[in-house]
């Protein structure tokens, strides 16, 4: 039987940089949030198998800057735990909104998004081209635009 909850990471704990870069594969962004944020491993049977971060942006927002799953256990339903986590968690600390941005490629995580609650709120234009010095491909498409995404909580 699989034992499965998702923690703050402790601070004495490495970040989980591998999985951390599925979702973000600049190292140099990555690390821009990532000590400013609260980091949450999704453990199963004992192994860190997803992430996510919460960065406070504003006094009632709290983005979700980062969330990924290991390779072997996507399409589980962990992502989508790791995200109504989040939401949940959000809500507690009495946050009025939570907002994620995802590429315009990210297909899979714009639907995920959206069943979780999230709308389309904006378009950063170009974002990943002004911001990654490597084009970024995903499901054959040239990601250049973040959609940006917002829940009400």
């Amino acid at each position: 039987m699989n034992t499965f909850h998702i923690r703050l990471l402790q601070p004495s704990e490495s970040p989980p940089m591998p999985l951390l870069l599925l979702a973000d594969p600049s190292e140099k962004q990555v690390l821009s949030y990532f000590d400013r944020g609260e980091c949450y491993v999704a453990l199963l049977d004992g192994e860190i198998v997803g992430v996510s971060v919460l960065l406070q942006t504003e006094e009632q927002t709290i983005e979700l800057m980062n969330v990924a799953v290991a390779e072997q256990c996507q399409g589980s339903g962990i992502g989508k735990k790791l995200i109504l986590h989040a939401l949940d968690t959000a809500k507690q600390k009495g946050f009025a909104r939570m907002e994620v941005g995802t590429g315009n490629s990210s297909i899979g995580q714009l639907a995920l998004y959206q069943k979780c609650g999230f709308r389309i709120s904006a378009i950063d234009h170009d974002f990943f081209t002004r911001h990654y010095s490597e084009p970024i491909w995903e499901n054959g498409i040239h990601c250049r635009d973040m959609i940006r995404l917002t829940a009400e909580l």
